[in-house]
């Protein structure tokens, strides 16, 4: 329909997002097609939109929060025919399928390619859920010649209103030929668009803000370089009621974002819970004395959103641990609400330096775990040569100590399925992020886990062991490191890029 349009040079990453677009785009059927583009807010969604549209001279519409059903029809109106070089005023359009209809009339007229944007779609869904159902139409006329062609790209931050498009028996289900829900950068390319040379400083600002590139713009100054700038950014931006990333303002904004937050104080509750350590429903009822069939609901909304994480133990069938997923809900949670009096009276310096020792333990340690995590998913394969399949955490009995082993970090070899009960292991790592260097005894606590395993009937003995460590490693384990063809260690600069591993010689 359309040729292919080269990325503009102010978008970042996004590769893969730009060529399923552009696939969407030159399909060379003529009828009607149908797109979803859904995602956190502050990921970009519409910025990497809004550059589609520009380089395909395509019509772009969003939706406005609290914008009633006759200003928002006016609007888009006025943005249709500014579209189509009338005059404003000289368009009048009463319902949304006389809207959706001049859209696609105009786009297919004019010189760009007949693509419509409508972004923050739940917004509109709020006055006017008729939109699907006047679009299921379209499309089905579309297919038979009685309606216009196009490509139509339907975008929203509410999770749950944009993945209720697709399912059951909405009208739209079957009808999308793309639905892509735009992450948040990894942690290098967070690093990159925050442009902090540093990766230990590179990795504490990922900890309390993530990979969204829209906090970018809207952090104080200059972000941190130096270990010592660290604290007084986060006193200016995330502790700073005056500021636009105040985390606990953010925060709710965040969890307004859906419609079926309505309680917020339930929720946020159960967030506080599970940032403090509750990993299962039961646990999160028990440190809120509730029941654990109450928590349920409450956990699978957040789940759906995205603020919330299950991860499933890759070797055992067993309750998955719940965390929090999202690194501003889990920093207000963490640091801001517990002392939000302070906080309030602009004491964010006093908050800061009580509460270093919850962002090591809680925030920057368990990040730091994760991180590792998406080193191994994301980067080993190529940067070490390892074949690895499945990635997670796992938890190991230890009959004889009569004690428990949490492993940080297992890969199961490429094809295996997790919770086989002979799985073939590829890695077992640690990830620490505290002061102490590595040593020879955290490479001994990996070999005696992967003796365990073998003895509980896993295959582990082709298995690399792998130690990460924030403040590098004592020179007994970079030796042994040296001479075995099983061991490799990552540092902070290697879990970033910037260094080489060491090991598997």
């Amino acid at each position: 329909m359309t040729g292919q349009s080269d990325k503009p040079g102010r978008l970042l990453d996004r590769d893969h997002e730009w060529a399923l677009l552009n696939d969407f785009l030159s399909d060379p059927a003529t009828e009607l097609r149908l797109a979803i583009v859904s995602g956190r807010r502050r990921n970009g969604k519409s910025f990497l939109l809004e550059a589609l549209t520009e380089a395909v001279g395509g019509l772009y519409l969003t939706a406005v929060q609290e914008e009633g059903r006759v200003p928002a029809l006016h609007r888009f109106t006025e943005m249709i025919a500014a579209h189509a070089g009338v005059r404003p005023g000289a368009m009048r359009l009463d319902d949304w399928r006389d809207v959706l209809t001049a859209a696609l009339e105009v786009v297919n007229r004019a010189s760009g390619a007949p693509l419509i944007v409508i972004d923050e779609l739940p917004y509109l869904l709020q006055h006017s859920p008729e939109i699907p159902g006047f679009l299921q139409l379209l499309y089905d006329q579309s297919q038979s010649g009685k309606a216009p062609g196009g490509r139509i790209v339907l975008c929203g931050s509410a999770m749950s209103v944009m993945s209720e498009l697709l399912s059951g028996t909405k009208p739209l289900r079957g009808r999308a030929v793309l639905d892509l829900r735009l992450p948040a950068f990894d942690y290098r390319t967070a690093r990159t668009h925050w442009g902090i040379a540093d990766p230990a400083v590179a990795l504490q600002v990922d900890s309390v803000l993530g990979g969204a590139p829209g906090y970018r713009p809207l952090a104080a100054g200059q972000p941190p370089q130096r270990e010592a700038e660290f604290a007084p950014w986060v006193e200016r931006t995330l502790l700073d009621p005056g500021r636009a990333l105040y985390s606990r303002v953010e925060a709710e904004f965040l969890l307004r974002e859906d419609p079926r937050i309505t309680h917020r104080t339930l929720y946020y509750d159960v967030l506080s819970a599970v940032a403090r350590g509750a990993s299962t429903p039961a646990k999160v009822g028990s440190m809120l004395e509730r029941s654990r069939s109450a928590m349920v609901a409450p956990l699978e909304v957040l789940e759906s959103t995205g603020y919330v994480r299950k991860e499933q133990d890759l070797l055992k069938a067993r309750h998955p641990a719940i965390s929090v997923a999202d690194p501003v809900i889990r920093f207000n949670q963490l640091i801001t609400l517990p002392m939000v009096d302070l906080v309030e009276r602009r004491r964010g310096a006093q908050v800061w330096q009580s509460s270093r020792p919850t962002y090591h333990s809680k925030i920057l340690g368990p990040h730091f775990e994760e991180t590792a995590r998406e080193w191994a998913r994301s980067f080993a394969i190529d940067e070490t040569g390892l074949s690895l399949g499945a990635v997670g955490t796992a938890e190991i009995a230890d009959p004889t100590a009569r004690t428990r082993h949490e492993v940080d970090l297992l890969a199961m070899a490429p094809g295996e399925r997790p919770q086989n009960p002979r799985a073939a292991i590829a890695l077992i790592g640690e990830a620490k992020a505290t002061v102490q260097p590595r040593g020879l005894k955290d490479l001994e606590r990996l070999e005696h886990i992967r003796t365990l395993l073998a003895e509980q009937g896993h295959r582990p003995h082709a298995a690399s062991l792998a130690l990460f460590s924030l403040h590098g490693f004592h020179p007994d384990v970079i030796d042994a490191a040296g001479r075995r063809r099983d061991v490799l260690l990552v540092d902070i600069a290697a879990l970033y890029g910037d260094g080489p591993i060491q090991g598997l010689t």
